[in-house]
Order: structure tokens, then sequence, then C-alpha cells
């Protein structure tokens, strides 16, 4: 089964910010970020349990190379994200949102 990739509104702001602050640190940086949040949701797709559940039903998926997390959960024939963020700061804030 193919799932599809929605971003909860907040997630996708916190996605795009990042973007523009990697970009603005050094050239190529910000689309090296998208790269590895990309590989990180490729590799979710390829086995969505695998990684361990953090929040109530959301599962968490550390990237490679930048200090972010992403957290995810499986929503019918998608996978719903509820958060990119850096692991600094505290997951938990993430719980209230849906």
């Amino acid at each position: 089964m193919k799932y599809g990739v929605v971003f909860h509104p907040d997630a996708e702001e916190e996605f795009k910010e990042a973007v523009w602050w990697y970009g603005n640190q050094q050239k190529g940086l910000g689309l090296e970020f998208v790269r590895c949040i990309d590989d990180a949701i490729q590799k979710i797709k390829r086995d969505l349990g695998l990684y361990p559940l953090e929040v109530e039903n959301y599962r968490k998926k550390v990237v490679r190379r930048f200090p972010f997390k992403i957290l995810y959960e499986i929503v019918e024939d998608n996978i719903f994200i509820l958060a990119v963020f850096h692991s600094k700061r505290n997951q938990e804030q993430f719980q209230y949102r849906k």
C-alpha cells in the first residue's frame, strides 16, 4: 500500500522555518536539510512500525545529520506528521496538536 504524507499546519511551518534558517547559515545547507527530511520520510514509508512510540500513538524518527525529529502517526492511508522539531524542544508540547 502506498501512503501519502500529510503535515499538520504547524509542522509544515516548523519545517519551512528550519529550511529558511539552515539556508541562511550556509549555501546549500537548507537543501541538504530538505533532503534529510525527505530521506527520513522515505524510511518511515518503508517500515511504518519500526520507530518507537513516543507520545500516545505518535512514533519518533530521528533525522540524519541534523538535530531534528519527526513525530508521526499512521491515519488510514496517510503518514500524518505532527511535528518536525529540534531535538532540544520538549516533545510533549506537540501532543495538544491534532
